[in-house]
């Protein structure tokens, strides 16, 4: 007779559970742990249009105030923000400043993003005399409007081409300093950790990406900024994997931080529409250059209006 023992879920135990068949978490996660922290939301999905004039387009104009965009109508924001050090395009904000600016945006995307949509936010600490742990500050923000949180991804840039020799004190006690060779990719949800697909769009995610893409650490190369003519890019690989990751075909990506369009091309290249804001007008021509690049490069095919996949 044939033992179906390897069909039973698992369950969380005193030791732990080495597999995850079927997993039953519920006594993990109704434990003194998680009192008082964040729950998901009873709310009902909902999908408002963007009207067509503002879908693949970026606005020369702060974030702060995206009226261009109703409520619960973006599905994934994915963003860098600027990191007050005295880049070309930064402002000399205190530490305090500078977080009261970045909540302003996060409860703009909060308001736009759809039920279950996702937030993800690029971000690398800063200093030494004392380390500032901007990826704690945000994250502490973040939990603080209300947001959920899905995780963090560790983005190892070991492979760039010009790691950083800023090791301090060398082969000495005296004052050793750590050198980043990562930052981080936060991941939140707007009050439900699941995200419905009523209109049955196509997920285009490959097998093979969904296993690498769904680790907590990911190896790529940086971008080059002398290559992308912005101080501070992000490789397009980076949210080429958010959007294929939490994203279907068709859906709204937003990048409030737009610098050299690299969100744009990502989804341009997963078929996705972008919407992207941009205080810079010379990084909104760079990125508007590079977006028309690509669609000529690549042959990429132009989006199908949003209105008329709605009606298929």
């Amino acid at each position: 007779m044939r033992n179906n023992s390897s069909k039973k879920g698992t369950k969380t135990s005193a030791f732990g559970s080495p597999g995850r068949i079927n997993h039953d978490s519920t006594p993990f996660y109704k434990s003194r742990l998680y009192e008082g922290l964040q729950k998901e939301e009873q709310i009902k999905y909902i999908e408002n249009p963007i009207l067509p004039e503002f879908l693949d387009r970026i606005f020369c104009k702060t974030s702060e105030n995206m009226e261009e965009l109703p409520d619960n109508s973006v599905h994934l924001m994915i963003t860098s923000p600027p990191y007050n050090v005295g880049k070309e395009y930064d402002e000399n904000l205190t530490l305090e400043e500078y977080r009261e600016f970045l909540k302003s945006i996060w409860k703009e995307i909060k308001r736009v993003l759809v039920p279950g949509g996702r937030a993800c936010i690029n971000i690398a600490n800063l200093g030494r005399k004392p380390y500032i742990p901007i990826h704690a500050f945000i994250i502490e923000d973040m939990l603080n409007l209300g947001f959920l949180m899905r995780g963090e991804i560790i983005w190892n840039k070991a492979s760039s081409g010009s790691p950083s020799t800023a090791w301090g004190s060398w082969l000495s006690a005296i004052n050793p300093t750590l050198r980043d060779i990562h930052e981080y990719i936060l991941i939140f949800s707007k009050g439900k950790f699941s995200r419905q697909n009523p209109y049955n769009r196509k997920s285009t995610i490959s097998k093979g990406e969904f296993l690498e893409f769904t680790k907590s650490v990911w190896t790529f190369p940086a971008e080059i900024a002398t290559k992308v003519g912005h101080p501070a890019p992000f490789p397009v690989e980076l949210p080429y994997r958010l959007i294929q990751l939490y994203t279907f075909e068709g859906e709204f990506v937003l990048d409030p931080f737009m610098g050299s369009g690299q969100t744009a091309i990502a989804a341009i290249k997963t078929r996705r529409h972008y919407i992207g804001y941009e205080i810079n007008e010379e990084y909104v021509k760079i990125a508007e250059k590079r977006i028309k690049d690509f669609y000529l490069t690549f042959n990429a095919p132009k989006l199908f209006k949003f209105e008329e996949e709605k009606k298929l």
